[in-house]
């Protein structure tokens, strides 16, 4: 009888953790070989427009933005020691749309998807923070009045790495998505920027 009511337990218990299992959300690159966002959501939202979408990589030490002129952003580090910085995501003061209300971003080296590694971020790279997922309502100097998120990321070039380039994917969403459908139920735009990562010796 005990073996019974243990074995029942163990398939009750099982059976639980095989449900939360399949009906988490397949994360870029770490549940799963999906390569973006849009695998498993839909660029429906109103906040398509470039002009008024913040999308920003400061230095948290000096607050200026690691943007260079072609669009992507750099950072350079030397190599055993940490840079720390800020992704900034969110909409302009003078955007007159609803605000969003939650924003999710990830940085991933895509050549890193479908491997057995347990990191998708470049090989050799530290890194504290890879993904996030926050509500809209930080505040920011030099972003008065914007409706954006703002977090730390630290990043740490180890003996052995070497530059690499990292897609930062943004999607910025209101509403819930249906569980175990998530393209139903949540408005979203998503967004890519390219990052280098930059040793120095």
């Amino acid at each position: 009888m005990r073996v019974k009511v243990s074995t029942i337990l163990v398939i009750i218990i099982l059976g639980g953790f095989a449900q939360k299992v399949f009906s988490y959300p397949p994360a870029v690159g770490i549940l799963g070989n999906a390569k973006s966002c849009m695998s498993c959501h839909v660029n429906n939202g109103p906040w398509s427009d470039e002009n008024k979408t913040i999308i920003d990589i400061l230095d948290k030490e000096t607050m200026k933005s690691l943007r260079r002129s072609n669009g992507t952003f750099l950072i350079e580090v030397k190599r055993g020691e940490q840079k720390t910085v800020l992704t900034v995501i969110g909409r302009t003061k003078d955007d007159n749309l609803p605000a969003p209300f939650r924003n999710a971003w990830t940085y991933v080296d895509s050549s890193m998807i479908g491997t057995n590694s347990i990191s998708k971020f470049v090989p050799g790279w530290a890194v504290n923070l890879q993904m996030a997922c926050r509500l809209v309502g930080d505040k920011l100097m030099g972003f008065e009045d914007a409706e954006i998120t703002a977090l730390p990321m630290t990043v740490q070039p180890l003996y052995d790495a070497n530059d690499g380039e990292l897609t930062l994917q943004v999607m910025i969403t209101k509403g819930e998505s249906v569980k175990g459908n998530a393209k139903i139920g949540m408005l979203g735009n998503y967004f890519e920027r390219k990052v280098i990562l930059k040793v120095i010796e």
